[in-house]
């Protein structure tokens, strides 16, 4: 899909964007909006994703990722753990052939990817490293 194509909206999307359109043509321009269409939009965000509610119904998007609760869920809990970690073993043809490096990766839970090529003849701090990138290294 390019930039310019767009998706059709969720219905409820849709009747809240007339509904909000109805409201702010009988309003002066820039006028707050009621806590209601807030609200109403929040919960549209829970269920379809702050950014296309947003876009759809031409609100500010910080305001509404605040209002979902967008700021506690983006905290990083103080001593968060990990949950998983998955190992995949190359395949065996290529285990025959001495591998000159690994990769390692690292996805948090917002979604933070890092990639690292390591040479495999040297040590690894597993946990300094991981720590260093998630910012918590003491």
């Amino acid at each position: 899909m390019n930039r310019k194509e767009r998706k059709p909206l969720a219905e409820p999307i849709a009747e809240m964007q007339r509904e909000l359109e109805e409201y702010r043509s009988s309003q002066p321009s820039r006028a707050r909006l009621p806590e209601s269409i807030w609200e109403g939009a929040a919960g549209l965000a829970r269920e379809h994703g702050v950014y296309a509610v947003a876009q759809a119904l031409r609100l500010d998007y910080m305001g509404l990722k605040k209002r979902v609760g967008g700021e506690v869920a983006s905290q990083r809990p103080a001593s968060s753990e990990a949950v998983f970690v998955e190992l995949i073993a190359p395949p065996l043809a290529k285990t025959l052939a001495k591998p000159e490096e690994c990769l390692i990766e690292f996805e948090s839970t917002r979604g933070d990817k890092m990639c690292i090529h390591w040479p495999v003849g040297r040590a690894l701090d597993w946990t300094g490293l991981l720590q260093a990138w998630r910012g918590t290294e003491q």
